[in-house]
Protein backbone atom coordinates (compact mmCIF):
# COMPACT_ATOMS: atom_id res chain seq x y z
CA UNK A 1 0.00 0.00 0.00
CA UNK A 2 1.20 3.45 -0.66
CA UNK A 3 2.69 5.15 2.14
CA UNK A 4 2.71 8.82 2.54
CA UNK A 5 3.80 10.85 5.93
CA UNK A 6 3.19 14.04 6.88
CA UNK A 7 5.22 17.04 8.69
CA UNK A 8 2.89 19.49 10.20
CA UNK A 9 -0.94 18.80 11.56
CA UNK A 10 -2.04 22.55 11.28
CA UNK A 11 -4.44 23.73 9.00
CA UNK A 12 -2.96 22.38 6.00
CA UNK A 13 -1.52 19.33 7.46
CA UNK A 14 -4.55 17.49 8.95
CA UNK A 15 -6.42 18.59 6.21
CA UNK A 16 -4.22 16.51 3.80
CA UNK A 17 -3.63 13.83 6.02
CA UNK A 18 -7.90 13.68 6.21
CA UNK A 19 -7.88 13.53 2.74
CA UNK A 20 -5.43 10.83 2.66
CA UNK A 21 -6.79 8.50 4.88
CA UNK A 22 -10.24 9.02 3.34
CA UNK A 23 -8.63 7.54 -0.28
CA UNK A 24 -7.41 4.32 1.69
CA UNK A 25 -3.81 5.54 2.06
CA UNK A 26 -1.51 4.23 4.89
CA UNK A 27 -0.43 8.21 6.31
CA UNK A 28 1.37 8.67 9.48
CA UNK A 29 0.72 12.24 10.51
CA UNK A 30 3.27 14.30 12.48
CA UNK A 31 3.59 17.58 15.00
CA UNK A 32 5.97 18.87 17.34
CA UNK A 33 2.94 19.48 20.04
CA UNK A 34 -0.68 18.29 20.28
CA UNK A 35 -3.00 20.30 17.92
CA UNK A 36 -4.58 22.79 17.99
CA UNK A 37 -2.10 24.76 19.71
CA UNK A 38 -1.16 28.02 20.02
CA UNK A 39 2.53 28.39 19.36
CA UNK A 40 1.92 28.48 15.54
CA UNK A 41 -0.75 30.45 13.02
CA UNK A 42 -3.74 28.50 13.26
CA UNK A 43 -5.48 30.04 16.47
CA UNK A 44 -7.62 32.96 17.68
CA UNK A 45 -10.87 31.39 17.81
CA UNK A 46 -11.82 33.17 14.33
CA UNK A 47 -10.25 33.43 10.95
CA UNK A 48 -12.21 35.21 8.17
CA UNK A 49 -13.32 33.87 4.84
CA UNK A 50 -14.33 34.98 1.96
CA UNK A 51 -15.14 34.85 -1.72
CA UNK A 52 -14.45 38.82 -3.55
CA UNK A 53 -10.89 37.92 -3.30
CA UNK A 54 -8.34 40.95 -3.80
CA UNK A 55 -5.25 39.49 -3.70
CA UNK A 56 -5.71 37.80 -6.93
CA UNK A 57 -9.15 36.36 -8.85
CA UNK A 58 -7.52 33.10 -9.66
CA UNK A 59 -7.84 32.29 -5.86
CA UNK A 60 -11.62 32.74 -6.28
CA UNK A 61 -11.83 28.96 -7.68
CA UNK A 62 -10.14 27.41 -4.46
CA UNK A 63 -12.16 29.42 -2.53
CA UNK A 64 -15.17 28.11 -4.06
CA UNK A 65 -14.38 24.67 -3.55
CA UNK A 66 -12.97 25.23 0.15
CA UNK A 67 -16.72 26.38 1.04
CA UNK A 68 -18.13 23.20 -0.12
CA UNK A 69 -15.63 20.94 1.44
CA UNK A 70 -16.11 22.80 4.84
CA UNK A 71 -20.04 22.55 4.41
CA UNK A 72 -19.03 18.80 3.85
CA UNK A 73 -16.85 18.51 6.83
CA UNK A 74 -19.30 20.39 9.04
CA UNK A 75 -22.00 17.55 7.69
CA UNK A 76 -19.71 14.83 8.41
CA UNK A 77 -19.04 16.02 12.08
CA UNK A 78 -22.39 17.37 13.04
CA UNK A 79 -20.35 20.58 13.84
CA UNK A 80 -21.09 24.21 13.23
CA UNK A 81 -17.25 25.54 11.72
CA UNK A 82 -18.50 28.24 9.30
CA UNK A 83 -20.36 31.38 10.14
CA UNK A 84 -21.49 33.62 7.39
CA UNK A 85 -22.23 36.86 8.60
CA UNK A 86 -21.48 39.02 5.34
CA UNK A 87 -18.36 41.13 4.71
CA UNK A 88 -17.17 44.66 4.33
CA UNK A 89 -14.22 45.61 2.01
CA UNK A 90 -13.64 49.00 2.77
CA UNK A 91 -11.25 51.31 1.46
CA UNK A 92 -10.65 54.28 -0.98
CA UNK A 93 -11.86 54.53 -4.87
CA UNK A 94 -8.14 55.20 -5.58
CA UNK A 95 -6.76 52.05 -3.21
CA UNK A 96 -6.38 48.05 -3.86
CA UNK A 97 -8.84 46.85 -1.41
CA UNK A 98 -12.07 47.53 -2.95
CA UNK A 99 -11.57 47.92 -6.62
CA UNK A 100 -9.46 44.32 -6.79
CA UNK A 101 -12.92 42.92 -4.59
CA UNK A 102 -15.02 44.05 -7.44
CA UNK A 103 -13.22 42.28 -10.13
CA UNK A 104 -13.23 39.38 -8.57
CA UNK A 105 -16.97 39.51 -7.88
CA UNK A 106 -17.73 40.53 -11.34
CA UNK A 107 -15.09 38.28 -12.87
CA UNK A 108 -17.07 35.34 -10.72
CA UNK A 109 -20.99 36.81 -10.57
CA UNK A 110 -20.22 36.77 -6.39
CA UNK A 111 -23.03 38.08 -4.74
CA UNK A 112 -22.34 41.75 -3.73
CA UNK A 113 -22.75 45.12 -3.54
CA UNK A 114 -21.28 48.91 -3.53
CA UNK A 115 -22.02 50.92 -0.77
CA UNK A 116 -21.36 54.87 -0.20
CA UNK A 117 -19.07 55.98 2.60
CA UNK A 118 -22.95 57.87 3.59
CA UNK A 119 -24.45 54.24 3.11
CA UNK A 120 -22.00 53.00 5.02
CA UNK A 121 -22.11 54.53 8.03
CA UNK A 122 -25.85 54.81 8.30
CA UNK A 123 -25.72 50.84 7.71
CA UNK A 124 -22.55 49.87 10.31
CA UNK A 125 -22.63 53.05 12.83
CA UNK A 126 -19.43 51.73 14.05
CA UNK A 127 -17.49 52.86 11.22
CA UNK A 128 -16.12 56.60 11.17
CA UNK A 129 -14.79 56.64 7.73
CA UNK A 130 -14.21 59.81 5.22
CA UNK A 131 -16.42 60.86 2.40
CA UNK A 132 -14.04 59.27 -0.26
CA UNK A 133 -14.52 55.88 1.10
CA UNK A 134 -16.78 52.95 -0.33
CA UNK A 135 -17.20 49.32 0.73
CA UNK A 136 -17.82 46.73 -0.85
CA UNK A 137 -20.45 44.22 1.22
CA UNK A 138 -19.65 40.50 0.03
CA UNK A 139 -22.84 38.28 1.01
CA UNK A 140 -20.87 34.75 1.69
CA UNK A 141 -17.98 36.29 3.94
CA UNK A 142 -17.50 35.01 7.63
CA UNK A 143 -15.47 33.32 9.45
CA UNK A 144 -14.14 29.70 10.49
CA UNK A 145 -13.66 28.54 13.97
CA UNK A 146 -9.77 27.69 13.84
CA UNK A 147 -8.99 25.13 16.42
CA UNK A 148 -12.77 23.63 15.74
CA UNK A 149 -11.97 22.96 12.20
CA UNK A 150 -8.04 21.93 13.20
CA UNK A 151 -9.56 19.30 15.94
CA UNK A 152 -12.43 17.95 13.62
CA UNK A 153 -10.26 17.52 10.67
CA UNK A 154 -7.80 15.12 12.72
CA UNK A 155 -10.49 13.48 14.10
CA UNK A 156 -11.94 12.58 10.54
CA UNK A 157 -8.21 11.27 9.80
CA UNK A 158 -8.67 9.31 12.46
CA UNK A 159 -11.88 7.52 11.71
CA UNK A 160 -10.16 6.96 8.37
CA UNK A 161 -7.43 4.87 9.48
CA UNK A 162 -4.32 7.79 10.00
CA UNK A 163 -1.59 7.67 12.49
CA UNK A 164 -1.32 10.93 14.10
CA UNK A 165 1.81 11.04 15.70
CA UNK A 166 1.59 14.38 18.49
CA UNK A 167 4.17 15.74 20.45
CA UNK A 168 6.82 14.06 18.04
CA UNK A 169 9.21 16.37 16.42
CA UNK A 170 10.76 15.35 13.09
CA UNK A 171 14.16 15.96 13.46
CA UNK A 172 15.24 15.55 9.90
CA UNK A 173 13.86 14.08 6.52
CA UNK A 174 15.40 12.00 3.87
CA UNK A 175 15.11 11.31 0.54
CA UNK A 176 16.71 9.04 -2.15
CA UNK A 177 17.05 9.98 -6.07
CA UNK A 178 16.26 6.56 -6.77
CA UNK A 179 12.64 6.97 -5.07
CA UNK A 180 11.30 6.84 -1.26
CA UNK A 181 11.36 9.08 1.71
CA UNK A 182 12.17 8.56 5.29
CA UNK A 183 12.12 10.66 8.95
CA UNK A 184 14.08 10.61 12.16
CA UNK A 185 12.13 11.65 15.22
CA UNK A 186 12.83 12.45 18.76
CA UNK A 187 11.06 8.95 18.96
CA UNK A 188 11.81 6.06 16.02
CA UNK A 189 12.89 6.22 12.13
CA UNK A 190 9.76 5.90 9.34
CA UNK A 191 10.27 5.39 5.61
CA UNK A 192 7.30 5.94 2.91
CA UNK A 193 6.56 6.12 -0.47
CA UNK A 194 5.67 10.20 -0.25
CA UNK A 195 6.50 12.65 2.22
CA UNK A 196 4.26 16.39 2.47
CA UNK A 197 5.73 19.36 4.56
CA UNK A 198 3.17 21.65 6.07
CA UNK A 199 5.38 22.75 8.61
CA UNK A 200 4.08 26.48 9.07
CA UNK A 201 6.68 28.42 10.72
CA UNK A 202 8.61 25.83 11.13
CA UNK A 203 9.16 25.37 7.49
CA UNK A 204 12.40 27.57 6.87
CA UNK A 205 14.12 25.13 9.42
CA UNK A 206 12.63 21.68 8.08
CA UNK A 207 13.15 23.14 4.61
CA UNK A 208 16.55 24.40 5.34
CA UNK A 209 18.50 23.24 2.42
CA UNK A 210 16.36 24.57 -0.19
CA UNK A 211 17.05 28.43 1.12
CA UNK A 212 13.39 29.48 0.50
CA UNK A 213 12.72 32.92 0.50
CA UNK A 214 10.34 32.81 3.29
CA UNK A 215 9.83 35.40 6.02
CA UNK A 216 8.58 34.43 9.79
CA UNK A 217 6.62 37.22 11.33
CA UNK A 218 5.50 38.15 15.02
CA UNK A 219 1.35 39.58 14.65
CA UNK A 220 -0.95 40.20 17.51
CA UNK A 221 -4.64 39.76 17.59
CA UNK A 222 -6.60 42.03 20.01
CA UNK A 223 -9.87 41.68 21.88
CA UNK A 224 -11.50 45.10 23.32
CA UNK A 225 -14.51 45.94 24.69
CA UNK A 226 -16.45 48.81 23.15
CA UNK A 227 -17.16 51.96 24.77
CA UNK A 228 -20.72 51.90 25.34
CA UNK A 229 -23.51 49.35 24.19
CA UNK A 230 -22.13 45.95 22.87
CA UNK A 231 -24.91 45.82 20.57
CA UNK A 232 -23.66 47.95 17.59
CA UNK A 233 -20.94 44.71 17.69
CA UNK A 234 -23.36 41.87 17.72
CA UNK A 235 -23.09 39.57 14.32
CA UNK A 236 -26.91 40.80 13.70
CA UNK A 237 -25.05 44.29 12.98
CA UNK A 238 -21.41 43.62 12.04
CA UNK A 239 -20.11 41.38 9.39
CA UNK A 240 -16.40 40.64 9.43
CA UNK A 241 -14.49 43.59 7.29
CA UNK A 242 -11.48 44.39 6.03
CA UNK A 243 -10.70 48.11 6.12
CA UNK A 244 -7.84 49.93 3.95
CA UNK A 245 -6.92 53.72 4.91
CA UNK A 246 -3.96 54.50 3.52
CA UNK A 247 -1.57 52.66 1.03
CA UNK A 248 1.02 53.28 3.85
CA UNK A 249 -0.91 51.52 6.52
CA UNK A 250 -1.57 47.75 6.99
CA UNK A 251 -4.96 46.62 6.71
CA UNK A 252 -7.13 46.30 9.59
CA UNK A 253 -9.40 43.72 9.87
CA UNK A 254 -12.04 42.54 12.27
CA UNK A 255 -15.38 40.21 13.62
CA UNK A 256 -18.01 40.88 15.28
CA UNK A 257 -18.66 39.50 18.76
CA UNK A 258 -18.69 35.77 18.36
CA UNK A 259 -18.39 34.68 22.11
CA UNK A 260 -19.34 35.99 25.10
CA UNK A 261 -19.63 39.88 25.88
CA UNK A 262 -16.92 38.76 28.62
CA UNK A 263 -14.71 37.81 25.99
CA UNK A 264 -14.33 41.35 23.82
CA UNK A 265 -14.65 41.82 20.39
CA UNK A 266 -11.57 41.00 18.03
CA UNK A 267 -9.75 43.09 15.55
CA UNK A 268 -6.13 43.06 14.14
CA UNK A 269 -3.58 44.56 11.84
CA UNK A 270 -2.53 42.49 8.99
CA UNK A 271 0.98 42.51 8.65
CA UNK A 272 4.34 43.41 10.27
CA UNK A 273 7.89 43.74 9.81
CA UNK A 274 8.81 41.79 12.86
CA UNK A 275 10.79 38.46 11.86
CA UNK A 276 10.98 35.92 14.50
CA UNK A 277 11.28 32.09 14.36
CA UNK A 278 8.57 29.87 16.70
CA UNK A 279 11.20 29.26 19.24
CA UNK A 280 12.14 33.49 19.98
CA UNK A 281 9.03 35.10 18.99
CA UNK A 282 8.22 37.85 21.94
CA UNK A 283 4.54 36.12 23.05
CA UNK A 284 3.78 38.95 25.57
CA UNK A 285 1.76 42.00 24.34
CA UNK A 286 3.95 45.13 24.50
CA UNK A 287 2.63 48.26 25.02
CA UNK A 288 3.69 49.65 22.00
CA UNK A 289 1.46 46.71 20.46
CA UNK A 290 -1.48 47.88 22.12
CA UNK A 291 -0.83 51.66 21.61
CA UNK A 292 -0.18 50.73 17.17
CA UNK A 293 -3.91 49.31 17.51
CA UNK A 294 -5.28 52.25 19.32
CA UNK A 295 -4.31 54.91 17.29
CA UNK A 296 -5.87 52.60 14.38
CA UNK A 297 -8.94 52.21 15.92
CA UNK A 298 -9.17 55.84 17.17
CA UNK A 299 -9.65 57.33 13.71
CA UNK A 300 -12.19 54.52 11.92
CA UNK A 301 -13.68 52.70 14.93
CA UNK A 302 -13.51 55.14 18.04
CA UNK A 303 -16.28 52.79 19.62
CA UNK A 304 -13.61 49.73 20.13
CA UNK A 305 -11.37 51.75 22.54
CA UNK A 306 -12.58 50.18 25.58
CA UNK A 307 -10.43 47.57 27.59
CA UNK A 308 -8.42 45.79 25.73
CA UNK A 309 -9.51 42.28 27.50
CA UNK A 310 -6.84 39.87 25.71
CA UNK A 311 -4.89 39.79 23.11
CA UNK A 312 -2.65 36.65 21.18
CA UNK A 313 0.60 36.56 19.16
CA UNK A 314 0.59 34.44 15.88
CA UNK A 315 2.88 33.64 13.14
CA UNK A 316 2.84 34.83 9.45
CA UNK A 317 5.25 32.97 7.09
CA UNK A 318 5.57 34.91 4.58
CA UNK A 319 6.77 35.08 0.46
CA UNK A 320 8.37 37.71 -1.19
CA UNK A 321 4.77 37.82 -3.07
CA UNK A 322 2.26 37.01 -0.19
CA UNK A 323 0.91 33.96 -2.65
CA UNK A 324 1.22 30.51 -1.50
CA UNK A 325 3.78 28.00 -1.70
CA UNK A 326 2.39 24.17 -2.91
CA UNK A 327 5.11 22.36 -5.19
CA UNK A 328 7.06 19.34 -5.50
CA UNK A 329 10.41 19.62 -4.31
CA UNK A 330 13.09 20.35 -7.34
CA UNK A 331 15.33 17.53 -6.66
CA UNK A 332 12.88 14.99 -4.60
CA UNK A 333 9.22 14.46 -6.45
CA UNK A 334 8.41 12.27 -3.45
CA UNK A 335 8.59 15.17 -1.79
CA UNK A 336 5.36 17.91 -1.99
CA UNK A 337 5.75 21.53 -0.15
CA UNK A 338 3.48 23.52 1.22
CA UNK A 339 4.68 26.74 2.99
CA UNK A 340 4.52 30.05 3.26
CA UNK A 341 0.62 31.15 3.29
CA UNK A 342 1.50 34.55 4.09
CA UNK A 343 -1.11 35.26 6.72
CA UNK A 344 -4.58 34.58 4.53
CA UNK A 345 -4.53 30.89 3.89
CA UNK A 346 -6.23 29.33 6.69
CA UNK A 347 -9.66 29.54 4.51
CA UNK A 348 -8.26 27.38 1.95
CA UNK A 349 -7.16 24.58 4.25
CA UNK A 350 -10.06 22.00 2.96
CA UNK A 351 -8.72 22.53 -0.41
CA UNK A 352 -5.37 22.79 0.24
CA UNK A 353 -5.31 19.54 1.65
CA UNK A 354 -7.48 17.77 -1.32
CA UNK A 355 -4.52 19.51 -3.75
CA UNK A 356 -1.60 18.00 -1.56
CA UNK A 357 -3.29 15.10 -1.71
CA UNK A 358 -3.63 14.66 -5.34
CA UNK A 359 -0.01 15.37 -5.46
CA UNK A 360 0.87 13.04 -3.32
CA UNK A 361 -1.02 10.34 -4.84
CA UNK A 362 0.29 10.99 -8.76
CA UNK A 363 -2.72 12.84 -9.74
CA UNK A 364 -2.78 16.52 -11.24
CA UNK A 365 -5.03 19.03 -8.93
CA UNK A 366 -8.04 20.46 -11.15
CA UNK A 367 -6.78 24.20 -10.62
CA UNK A 368 -4.04 26.34 -11.94
CA UNK A 369 -0.88 26.41 -9.95
CA UNK A 370 1.03 28.48 -11.70
CA UNK A 371 0.44 30.94 -8.51
CA UNK A 372 2.00 28.55 -5.92
CA UNK A 373 5.20 27.23 -8.23
CA UNK A 374 8.69 27.51 -7.05
CA UNK A 375 9.42 28.45 -10.46
CA UNK A 376 8.54 32.07 -9.66
CA UNK A 377 11.41 32.72 -6.99
CA UNK A 378 13.94 31.90 -9.67
CA UNK A 379 12.36 33.23 -11.84
CA UNK A 380 12.39 36.47 -9.62
CA UNK A 381 15.88 35.88 -8.53
CA UNK A 382 14.79 34.78 -4.81
CA UNK A 383 17.04 30.86 -5.15
CA UNK A 384 19.89 30.73 -7.43
CA UNK A 385 19.27 26.63 -7.66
Amino acid sequence: MHRVLVIGLGAMGSSATKQLAQRGVDVLGFDRFRPPHTHGSSHGQTRIIRQCYWEDPRYVPLLLRAYELWRKLEADTGKSLLHVTGGLMIGRESGVLVTRSEMSARRFALPHEILSASELRRKYPVFNVEDDMLALWEENAGYLRPEACIEEQLGQATRAGAKLHFDEPVLEWHASAAGGVSIRTAREHYVADHLVIAAGPWAPQVLRDMQLPLRVTRQVAYWFEPRGSIDLFRQDRLPVYLLETEATHSVLYGFPLTGPQSEGVKVAQHGSDETCTPENVFREIRPADELSIRERLAGVIPLLGGRLLQAETCLYTMTPDNDFLIDKHPEFPQVTVAAGFSGHGFKFATVIGEILADLATGQMPEYDMDLFQLQRFRNRGFLQF
